[in-house]
């Protein structure tokens, strides 16, 4: 049974970084997609970005040019830096992973990770 674990969240001024890992274990994840995903309160949770199962990376609009996605060639590590950090970023992350293909939306992925907060104070 696979699982996944976040660390790396923390509070920050804007403009400053932090940089987030997910450690996959349980099995291996190195055809699936992988991704990482946001929620704060009262809002549904949104995608920041994925890597698809052949490497390739997205993002969306709201992050682009800011974050960075990344992983190890087996995908047993998950990364996202994130530079220049506004207030509007505060959430809860997650880590999540899907073998069929389903990263781009955050509704019908196989595996979560347990969140790791991130606070932006302006």
């Amino acid at each position: 049974q696979g699982h996944l674990a976040e660390s790396g969240g923390g509070s920050v001024q804007a403009g400053g970084s932090l940089r987030l890992s997910c450690a996959a274990s349980g099995r291996s994840f190195e055809t699936a997609c992988m991704g990482w995903y946001r929620q704060s309160p009262g809002k549904l949770r949104e995608r920041v970005s994925h890597i698809k199962a052949d490497g390739r990376s997205e993002y969306a609009n709201y992050v682009a040019g800011r974050f960075t996605i990344s992983a190890d060639n087996d995908k047993k590590n998950l990364y996202l830096q994130m530079n220049n950090l506004k207030p509007e970023d505060t959430a809860t992350y997650y880590c999540a992973a899907d073998f069929w293909e389903r990263c781009l939306s955050p509704l019908e992925l196989d595996y979560w990770g347990q969140g790791t907060q991130v606070t932006v104070s302006s």
